[in-house]
């Protein structure tokens, strides 16, 4: 493995090099596992906490989890923030007993200024299907989403579809769905949709957030 990058130039040389591995597929239709990753930082951002939390797709049941302790890998830059996570959450992937099918981070893959986000970061170095689901948009523009649960609209950015602004619960705030690796945005939405029975925010998500805290406390 080579050395992780130090400097924002190394970073964006990275990005470049490994943008180009992105494959394009729609990805698996009824995948029996599925992985949350999600990441917490201490107050004074010096210490981090990372889980990877596999979940049986079918009931939404806890199959395996993985946490580690670390510390960022990388100082805060916009557009580089996987670079401070992506060594900490490898750690945690690699500690499964469990290889999920697809990896759902809490974060952005296309729908980046680089077009090459967390999720699509860590697809590529895992070669596993992945996309992002994020609280807030990075990039893009859209047209008003409709109020009813489903309900989506395109994610544009400079002209390009970057993700879809998915309604995961009626008349709740839309969450940000972006493909990452070796996945398709209808496949990815939806895997969101099912994976969001009763709140906004997918259960892998949730789960692994509680994970990274607990561990953190």
């Amino acid at each position: 493995m080579q050395p992780w990058p130090r400097t924002e130039e190394e970073a964006f040389a990275v990005q470049d090099a490994l943008r180009s591995r992105v494959v394009p597929a729609e990805g698996p239709q009824t995948p029996a596992t599925v992985a949350g990753l999600d990441v917490a930082y201490s107050d004074d951002d010096s210490r981090l906490a990372a889980a990877v939390v596999v979940l049986n797709t079918a009931d939404l049941s806890i199959a395996d989890t993985a946490v580690v302790r670390g510390v960022p890998a990388f100082p805060y830059v916009p557009g580089l923030f996987a670079f401070r996570e992506v060594p900490a959450l490898l750690d945690a992937l690699e500690r499964l007993t469990v290889r999920p099918d697809v990896l759902i981070c809490d974060g952005h893959g296309l729908a980046h200024p680089r077009r090459f986000g967390l999720a699509a970061h860590l697809g590529v170095l895992t070669d596993l299907p992945s996309f992002g689901v994020g609280k807030t948009r990075l990039v893009g523009d859209w047209e008003p989403v409709g109020e009813p649960r489903g309900a989506r609209s395109a994610l544009v950015d400079a002209g390009e579809t970057v993700g879809a602004v998915l309604r995961t619960r009626t008349g709740v705030k839309p969450v940000f769905v972006s493909v990452g690796h070796r996945i398709d945005l209808d496949r990815a939405c939806e895997l969101t949709l099912r994976l969001t029975p009763h709140y906004r925010l997918p259960e892998t998500t949730r789960v692994a957030d509680r994970a990274c805290r607990d561990l953190l406390s």
